[in-house]
């Protein structure tokens, strides 16, 4: 019986580790093992059972970085048939205040550093907290595999974060199938440093060492030169990532034994290719990027013969279809790499079949009839297709860019300048132009001499059309993120030109980028009307 035949609810994943002596939870200087984890998680269930108000949804809040007490935390949901909803530690304390109410949590648990911010919150990690939670071996009913276990806030990065909602079922699956796609088991290690409040951690993660009975390395934060240290120190064979943390952990210094470690694998999104190709070189591991999101609507594999940038090839079931509802054609290309048909050929991915793993927002109809619309999941995410059916992202329907009268989507700009070798990470946007429609801006991480010879290089790429031309240009030396390493591209576009930062300006092909100064800063403001 395979893994995904045995187990239907999280409590199932953890109950099979029950008897589990050996160490397996892994953290700084502790070690525990999963019958200690079990039993934690036992106890913990029997003491917040007695706090919660069964009149009331049995949510609890959690805000704490990954340290055993989330884990601790997830199994006592698990067995204790209430819901955990992830708190992201990044917001700020009205907003982390406002997303603990508007998700109905009756507690909070938290550290010492967070106990204050949440009014009434509890500190798991103190000593009363912990002889509190040892009076008691009585469970509650065992929740079904439909039923809630988690809601996890979307990243926020294109609008107000919204709380999806995680079913047993919908964390058990992906547990159980890269557990066995990767043929990961009880001698492997998989290291989680990935925010544990983000589907990332919990699904690609938390739910795969689980159900691999694997042991769970947890890093408090992620760190990019904590990385290698840590595979070797607790003997990563497997890791997680979402968004830019492969590029992060590039940039730090190479060393001629950054190949002697024990990883095997590493699973994620939205890594660019130049940095997963350049990982799994350096660190000599196998990198498989996928794609997807919180919500689970749509989820596209990468196969070996997979373009470098495309996605992967569309299921069955998923559909790239324009405003109206047509499946667009297959893009074509010209000799230079460029999409000719782009207005046609760029749409939006959808799951004609139905909602997929996608379980709903939680208390939240205006999002949900934004996602399921006759039947059919609408992704939000925009797309193209080639001849043979493979996918290549073209940014975010709230990210369209109208240029010249025509939609345009972001994220193939983004790919052709992340070509520079100077170029760590971009964001691509629009801006208001003087007349109708957008011009396109860029943010790159970089030094600001890149932009010596940004034109040229510009120039010198045969699949950036006209007016995809970036006219404006924004070097920093970071860029806004959430705790889940995306960048928040509508913050970028808010501030557009308005910033300590340099910003270079050309009005098009085969012109310099000149340095904007402050008269012509406020000179564009004032174009705006």
């Amino acid at each position: 019986m395979t893994r995904a035949e045995a187990a239907e609810t999280v409590a199932d994943l953890l109950l099979a580790r029950e008897h589990d002596t050996a160490t397996s939870l892994l953290f700084e200087d502790r070690r525990v093992s999963w019958a200690e984890h079990v039993r934690i998680s036992r106890h913990w269930a029997a003491c917040i059972d007695e706090m919660l108000d069964g009149a009331l949804p049995r949510h609890v809040g959690v805000l704490l970085a990954n340290v055993p007490e989330y884990s601790y935390l997830l199994g006592a949901a698990a067995l204790g048939g209430f819901v955990v909803v992830g708190l992201n530690s990044t917001r700020s304390a009205p907003d982390l205040a406002a997303d603990a109410a508007r998700t109905h949590c009756q507690l909070v648990f938290t550290d010492s550093e967070h106990v204050h911010v949440v009014t009434g919150a509890i500190d798991v990690t103190a000593v009363s907290w912990q002889e509190e939670s040892g009076r008691s071996e009585s469970l509650p009913v065992r929740p079904s595999a439909s039923e809630l276990f988690m809601l996890v806030f979307t990243s926020g990065t294109s609008g107000d974060p919204k709380a999806v909602r995680c079913t047993h079922t919908k964390v058990v699956t992906p547990g159980n199938m890269l557990a066995d796609r990767f043929g990961l088991g009880k001698d492997d290690t998989v290291y989680v440093s990935m925010p544990l409040f983000h589907s990332n951690a919990i699904m690609a993660g938390w739910a795969v060492a689980l159900a691999a009975g694997a042991n769970l390395a947890l890093r408090r934060t992620f760190s990019a030169s904590g990385f290698l240290p840590d595979v070797r120190a607790f003997g990563a064979t497997y890791a997680n990532y979402v968004g830019t943390p492969l590029s992060y952990i590039l940039a730090t210094p190479a060393r001629d034994d950054d190949d002697d470690n024990p990883l095997r694998v590493v699973y994620g999104n939205e890594a660019t290719p130049g940095a997963a190709n350049r990982f799994a070189s350096r660190f000599a591991v196998t990198v498989v990027d996928g794609f997807g999101s919180s919500e689970g609507g749509v989820s596209i594999a990468r196969t070996p013969d997979t373009p470098p940038n495309a996605l992967g090839p569309l299921p069955d079931a998923v559909q790239i279809l324009d405003v109206e509802g047509n499946v667009c054609p297959a893009a074509r290309f010209d000799d230079r790499g460029g999409v000719i048909n782009e207005q046609d050929a760029v749409g939006e991915l959808v799951n004609t079949s139905g909602p997929g793993m996608f379980c709903g927002y939680y208390e939240d109809e205006r999002a949900d009839t934004e996602r399921m619309r006759g039947g059919m999941y609408f992704s939000g995410d925009l797309a193209y297709r080639d001849e043979n059916g493979f996918a290549y992202f073209a940014g975010r329907t709230s990210g369209w860019l109208r240029v010249g009268g025509e939609n345009l989507g972001a994220a193939p700009i983004e790919r052709i300048l992340l070509r520079h070798h100077a170029i760590e990470a971009v964001s691509v946007f629009g801006v208001p132009a003087p007349g109708p429609g957008d011009r396109v801006m860029a943010a790159i991480l970089a030094p600001e001499s890149v932009m010596d010879g940004l034109a040229e290089f510009l120039a010198a790429q045969p699949d950036l059309a006209p007016r995809a031309y970036p006219q404006l240009v924004r070097v920093c030396t970071d860029l806004p993120r959430t705790a889940s390493h995306k960048v928040l591209a509508r913050e970028l576009q808010r501030q557009r030109w308005n910033t300590s930062d340099p910003v270079y300006f050309s009005p098009g092909p085969d012109a310099a980028f000149v340095i904007l100064t402050c008269q012509a800063r406020a000179d564009l403001d004032l174009s705006l009307g």
